[in-house]
């Protein structure tokens, strides 16, 4: 029976190549734009981000809380599609884990802050992030 199920699985594929150019075509934009995004964003990341005291809400999240949510629904909307991009590239060509991390990176959810202190702490992962940072003239994280 696994068999049959794998073989109709090809070919509803082969009736429908538009799918794979669809799948194709979306798997390269999210590759190209994770090889050119995460340098700039990594050093777009405040230095004493991952620092515990400055976890205070910022002035223009408490002046202006309408803008606050309109930019948090564009960035949950970004990490869901980050991490659909990432789950297809699993399968797909790209780099499926790494465009998956960053799309949990754009979504809002609790302990967020916690799993990236614990992730950047980890030192092959804090020296890669200072090396990018380097690179974009940044100083280094703190942590």
């Amino acid at each position: 029976m696994e068999i049959g199920f794998i073989d109709s699985f090809f070919n509803w594929f082969s009736d429908h190549p538009e799918v794979l150019i669809w799948l194709g075509g979306s798997s390269l934009i999210i590759f190209i734009f994770s090889l050119l995004g995460i340098s700039w964003l990594v050093a777009q990341i405040p230095e004493d981000y991952f620092l515990p005291e400055k976890r205070h809400p910022s002035l223009w999240k408490v002046k202006a809380p309408i803008l606050r949510l309109i930019i948090l629904i564009i960035k949950n909307i970004l990490g869901a599609f980050l991490i659909i991009g990432g789950l297809m590239m699993l399968v797909l060509p790209g780099q499926g884990l790494l465009t998956i991390v960053t799309g949990f990176l754009f979504v809002d959810y609790p302990g967020k802050f916690k799993l990236e202190r614990r992730m950047v702490a980890h030192p092959a992962i804090f020296n890669s992030l200072n090396w990018i940072r380097a690179k974009s003239n940044k100083a280094p994280l703190r942590i």
